[in-house]
């Protein structure tokens, strides 16, 4: 149930002639009341006698009975209340009921002392219903209104459960201002798939990914086809932004402009600004690098990089303050932009999904202590300089190697919300872990298919050699790991390891040390992507065939084994 306070107005009679109208686009079906201040108002909706002029007039007697110099300027108010589209449909006295706890918990009625204002509640469409109130108490008092949002979405959680409907997690104000009806009617009115502030916000905060300066800023923008105009000061500072969409027009034929405050809170100057931290007084910390090469090693590289910043990210998020965590969570956000952004087609759709639901969890009332973040600032920034990466060969397996641990960093992400009570930003997360989730199967289907045949090669003896390996470094979840099918996955991928001068035995003891594998749905993933992403293996071996009958390849110049990074557990339990 969600329940919007809407601007106040100063005409009754013009918002009750759009609510007993056809509306803009013919919505509005068979409009009535359901509930009154008196239990016996006039209904112009059903009762063809009365005109929506006798309504006006009663609605307003109070006001007019209050000298003119006191009353309020903006004297008419009004909360829409909707359900969710998989709610049941109410019946015309459940939405009464609603209406009169509304009402009452807003200040605007008070039962009690019958001393509340004039109000009505008209229903014109199945799923929702307007109240109308004029503000001015039956005592000639005002209304207190003090908080009347807060107090609304109070009232809506306890109804929810009372009426048995889907429960809503509560706000706490920090969210991105949802799209007003005349937006999304303007939208589909255009064909859009989503309205133009929907739009305009993800574009800016795909822009802003790894950006290090107001220039770079400003030309991705322009770059991504958005009309800009920058607000100065009077000393002529840069102090603001707004963009439009070159085909959004208002009724005069010229474009709408959304400032970035009201786009995202996060999403004004001042606070794009804060990414731009360049030293941190304790820790030392470098700023970005403005002048990172146009491709730095290539799509492959960035998300070897990627994936890398987000499994230390994980780490901190578990082990630091909220304050630094809470800059982790913000770039991990950037990450999941420039991800989706350079992301080939098969995988494009579910990351613009991810990192449409993970905006919702990238802000809360922790307020970041940002320049502590700097690696997966980085991440993102190589990713977006990286170019767009093809679905296959590196660039496809290393995506899956990216999605794979920025799932672990997500629910990482999830659960520190949910320890600290931020509902909505905890079930944005686990949003966005389940596209990640989709994401990933698109794109490790074939790294890991060859993988597999690879491993099917083997010959017995290898087979029967790293199944002794895994039972002696992973002794309690060895039979676990070699009955599942990506068992020959994970024996490609420790021969490989070897191959390259690695103990197989140190790695997998390493890697799974410092985590628990026990609820991982695939352990043998898991494994798979930490031990090459570790050893500095390729993502993608098709076309390397190792010998069927075990023996030895030739060995390479010695080096010393790999540290391997140590990490969350699987991204499917």
């Amino acid at each position: 149930m969600i329940p919007r306070i809407q601007k106040r107005g100063q005409r009754t009679i013009g918002l009750l002639y759009y609510l007993y109208g056809p509306g803009k686009y013919e919505e509005h079906i068979d409009p009535h009341l359901v509930a009154s201040w008196d239990h016996n108002a006039p209904d112009p909706g059903r009762d063809r006698s009365v005109t929506l002029q006798q309504l006006q007039q009663l609605l307003d007697q109070p006001v007019e009975n209050i000298d003119r110099a006191l009353r309020p300027k903006k004297h008419v108010w009004h909360l829409s209340v909707r359900n969710g589209a998989e709610d049941r449909i109410l019946t015309d006295e459940e939405w009464g009921e609603v209406a009169r706890r509304m009402a009452a918990a807003a200040g605007i009625d008070n039962p009690e002392q019958d001393a509340g204002c004039r109000w009505v509640a008209v229903r014109h469409a199945a799923d929702h219903i307007h109240i109308v109130s004029t503000l001015a108490r039956e005592d000639g008092y005002k209304p207190d209104l003090n908080h009347d949002a807060a107090r609304v979405q109070s009232e809506a959680r306890s109804l929810e459960v009372e009426l048995g409907l889907r429960r809503l997690n509560k706000g706490d104000g920090t969210a991105a201002q949802r799209p007003t009806s005349a937006e999304r009617h303007k939208a589909k009115r255009q064909g859009r798939v989503c309205t133009a502030r929907e739009e305009l916000r993800e574009t800016v905060r795909r822009a802003v990914a790894g950006a290090t300066s107001e220039e770079e800023f400003f030309d991705r923008l322009a770059a991504a086809g958005l009309l800009l105009r920058k607000r100065l000061a009077p000393s002529g500072d840069l102090i603001g932004y707004k963009v439009a969409l070159p085909d959004d027009h208002n009724k005069d034929d010229d474009p709408v402009f959304y400032p970035g405050a009201r786009l995202a809170p996060d999403l004004s100057l001042p606070r794009i600004r804060e990414r731009w931290a360049t030293h941190i007084q304790d820790q030392g910390t470098a700023p970005l690098d403005p002048l990172v090469r146009t491709a730095p090693n290539g799509p492959a590289a960035a998300r070897r990089r990627a994936a890398s910043a987000a499994w230390h990210a994980v780490l901190v998020i578990e082990q630091t303050n909220d304050a630094v965590t809470a800059a982790y969570i913000a770039a991990a956000g950037e990450v999941l932009d420039a991800l989706a952004k350079t992301s080939a087609a098969h995988t494009r759709h579910e990351l613009r999904n991810a990192a449409f639901a993970f905006e919702r969890a990238s802000r809360s009332h922790v307020r970041a202590k940002r320049g502590h973040d700097r690696a997966l600032r980085q991440a993102a920034r190589d990713l977006i300089h990286g170019g767009p990466a093809l679905g296959r060969g590196e660039d496809g397996a290393t995506t899956a190697m990216a999605i794979d641990m920025l799932f672990f960093l997500i629910t990482a992400t999830a659960h520190w919300h949910a320890k600290n009570n931020h509902d909505q930003q905890a079930a944005a997360a686990r949003q966005a872990a389940e596209h990640l989730r989709a994401a990933y199967q698109a794109a490790a289907a074939q790294p890991l298919g060859a993988l597999y045949q690879r491993g099917r090669r083997l010959g017995r003896p290898l087979l029967q050699q790293q199944a002794a390996v895994v039972r002696e470094a992973l002794p309690e979840l060895a039979e676990q790991i070699l009955a599942e099918p990506g068992w020959y996955a994970l024996a490609a991928t420790l021969t490989d390891a070897e191959n390259a001068d690695h103990s197989p035995a140190m790695l997998l003891t390493v890697t799974a040390g410092e985590r628990e594998l026990e609820s991982a749905e695939s352990v043998t993933d898991v494994l798979v992507w930490r031990l090459r992403q570790a050893a500095d293996l390729p993502a993608d071996t098709t076309g390397l065939w190792p010998q069927e009958n075990g023996a030895r390849q030739p060995r390479r110049r010695a080096r010393r084994p790999a540290q391997p990074r140590t990490g969350p557990r699987s991204h499917s339990q």
